[in-house]
């Protein structure tokens, strides 16, 4: 097992450009996709994250698997998770999507969507309101349901997982509209 490594964004535009990269993984949802990617970048969604099933599909040679999401926290997770798997070195790309596009990497783009880190903000804002709303109007109760979103909210910056943020990523809206 080679383990995870990682390469600056800078450092993989040049290999890319060089037709070095054969195997590049978005591990961002289906519509994050379809928004922005790299071209040549292969969709395997973290939520739905099947390492056997991507190395099956990423084909039997030796190359390196380029893991690509928006930012660099989601590759991070799923080459850790494909890295037990296989011989082939799993290589985060620093910086996501973002910083290939900042490197002026080739990219497709379509229609512009929400981010999965903005709704996630959103729909945590909106729980908040509502669990206090609901212990003014309704019982005191309620209230309980902002103590758990805030201790969510702990955990997932203190642990980088977030829990709603995989929920929201399994919601239709998205999902590749090609998928």
């Amino acid at each position: 097992m080679s383990g995870v490594k990682t390469i600056s964004a800078k450092a993989f535009k040049e290999a890319h450009e060089a037709g070095k990269c054969k195997t590049v993984i978005d591990v961002r949802t289906g519509a994050e996709y379809e928004t922005c990617h790299v071209q040549g970048a292969q969709l395997f969604p973290l939520q739905d994250l099947k390492p056997t099933e991507l190395l099956k599909a990423a084909g039997g040679d030796d190359a390196p698997l380029y893991m690509l999401c928006k930012a660099g926290g989601r590759a991070k997770k799923a080459a850790e998770a494909i890295a037990p798997h296989t011989e082939r070195d799993v290589i985060v790309v620093e910086g996501g999507t973002d910083a290939c596009v900042s490197n002026g990497l080739p990219v497709n783009t379509g229609k512009d969507v929400m981010s999965l880190e903005r709704q996630v903000r959103i729909t945590a804002g909106a729980l908040v309101v509502l669990g206090v709303a609901l212990s003014l109007i309704v019982a005191p109760g309620f209230v309980w349901l902002s103590a758990f979103v805030g201790a969510g909210l702990m955990f997932a910056g203190i642990t980088d997982t977030c829990a709603m943020g995989m929920m929201l990523a399994r919601m239709p809206w998205n999902k590749a509209k090609n998928a």
